[in-house]
């Protein structure tokens, strides 16, 4: 099967983005509970620099529940149409216990 010419260009691009987004989940994942509630108050779209080029970052809350908050992450570079499909990762953190 011959892939159209500009896959390996996209795939590099996602790699890219991967390395972007790796880095934005370790910062985002380490944040206790009440500070990663305070910060999505006031921050959900940026745009960060990384090897001299610049993403764009996307936080969004998939669930708030009383026990838990599921975040999203995605990470493109704006060009199109490969950022039309941004590369994601989630995870859930808990509230901490009352007490």
């Amino acid at each position: 099967m011959a892939l159209y010419k500009g896959h390996e260009t996209d795939m590099r691009r996602r790699e890219q983005w991967r390395k972007v987004l790796d880095r934005e989940v370790g910062r985002w994942s380490v944040l206790p509970y009440g500070e990663l509630l305070s910060a999505l108050a006031t921050q959900q779209v940026y745009c960060v620099g990384f090897e001299s080029k610049e993403y764009q970052v996307e936080l969004e809350i998939l669930e708030s529940t009383s026990g838990y908050i599921h975040l999203m992450i995605s990470v493109d570079d704006g060009s199109l149409p490969a950022s039309i499909l941004p590369v994601t990762h989630s995870f859930i953190r808990n509230k901490p216990p009352a007490g």
